[in-house]
Formats: C-alpha cells, sequence, structure tokens
C-alpha cells in the first residue's frame, strides 16, 4: 500500500490480519488515494476531515509519494491539533498519547512520508500492534507474493472493497449519529487505548 495519513479503522484491520505492511514510497498517482494527506476525526461538530497542505498541485500524478513535500501554508499543525485536542481531549486515553503525537503534528518533517511514517510509529507502539512495517522505493512482483495489494482499495471518497465487517466500538461523540466505521483509526487509539486491538482482530477475523 502506499503511505497513509493517520489511515482509517479499517485499513488498520486488514494490515494486522496479514501481520505485515508494506508501504511503496515509489507509488504515484496521488491525486486518487486523498488518504496520502487526509484522515478524519469525530469531535463535538461532527465528522471532520483534516488535510495536510502539500506543495504543488495535487495534480501532477506523475510524483512518487518519497519526493511530496508538506507545505506549512495555513498554520495547519495548529489547526490539526486544536482539532485534535476538541475531539479528544477528554477521551479516556488522549492524556498518554498527546505528547507522542503533539510531537508528531507539530513537527517539522518536509517530506509527507515521513510525517505519515512517525504517526504510524506512534500509533502500532501505542496500540502495541504485532505488525512489521517495511518501506520499499518500489513494490516489485517479489514483493507482492503471497500479499494483498491494498493500493487503489482504500479511499476516502468512495466505500472500501476489503473482505472486512465493521465492528462497533465505544465513541465519545456517538450521540444521534450513530457509530461511525470509517474514521482514522487515531478515533479507536483515543476511545479504546490498547484495546483497540480486539476490535480490529475481530473486524479481519470476519471474514
Amino acid at each position: 500500500m502506499g503511505s497513509m495519513c493517520a489511515a482509517n479503522v479499517r485499513c488498520y484491520a486488514a494490515a494486522l490480519q496479514s501481520g505485515h505492511l508494506l508501504v511503496d514510497l515509489g507509488e504515484k498517482h496521488l491525486p486518487l488515494r486523498h488518504s496520502h494527506h487526509r484522515y478524519r476525526i469525530d469531535g463535538p461538530n461532527g465528522v471532520q476531515t483534516l488535510t495536510v497542505p502539500l506543495v504543488g498541485s495535487t495534480n501532477n500524478m506523475m510524483t512518487p509519494l518519497r519526493d511530496v513535500l508538506i507545505s506549512e501554508h495555513g498554520d495547519w499543525r495548529r489547526l490539526h491539533w486544536g482539532a485534535l485536542f476538541s475531539a479528544y481531549g477528554r477521551s479516556p486515553y488522549f492524556d498518554y498519547v498527546a505528547d507522542d503525537l503533539s510531537r508528531v503534528i507539530n513537527g517539522s518533517q518536509r517530506y509527507l512520508h515521513d510525517f505519515n511514517s512517525q504517526l504510524h510509529a506512534v500509533i502500532v507502539d501505542f496500540m502495541d500492534l504485532p505488525l512489521a512495517t517495511r518501506y520499499v522505493d518500489a513494490i516489485g512482483g517479489n514483493d507482492l507474493e503471497g500479499a494483498s495489494d491494498l493500493r487503489g482499495r482504500i479511499a476516502m471518497k468512495k466505500a472500501d472493497s476489503l473482505p472486512l465487517v465493521n465492528v462497533e466500538y465505544y465513541q465519545m461523540w456517538k450521540g444521534a449519529t450513530g457509530f461511525k466505521a470509517d474514521l482514522s483509526v487515531l478515533d479507536l487509539m483515543m476511545n479504546m487505548g490498547r484495546e483497540g486491538i480486539f476490535t480490529l482482530m475481530k473486524m479481519a477475523a470476519a471474514e
């Protein structure tokens, strides 16, 4: 799969199913993969999509993911952290992961894949996920032997085609709108902590 920004819960369930995650930094066609630099959270004002701004036009489909630069336009880091605090500041596990998460969100990464990989490391470490991650410059046939290729199967604008079922878990802002299944794994992490792994396992086991 390509590098994803705080990928959704279904993506992590699929990755956990195999125990290995192969990230293709040579992937192109970025405009078709909005989850590369966007993630969805749920807060007091409903579901919100947070976007990491990029340098240049994302319509340049020939730019390898490893070369995609982050723009500091619009003070986005402060806005992201404010949105995360507003959404999850009172959640059961926010205080336990806030320092590590803040170091990434308010960091100085130049490349999108650095930002994404650092977020991924915080998530895997805090949730204690048995997930081995390997970054390659371009995925070849040998890399995919016996593996599932998730590239193009996970996007934010349409439902994915993964053989998983949604498993409900505690959400602070569930309210009258009901359970939301397509949020960033950050939502699961904040609400369920390390017990979130059992949600991911149930999703994967229900194939």
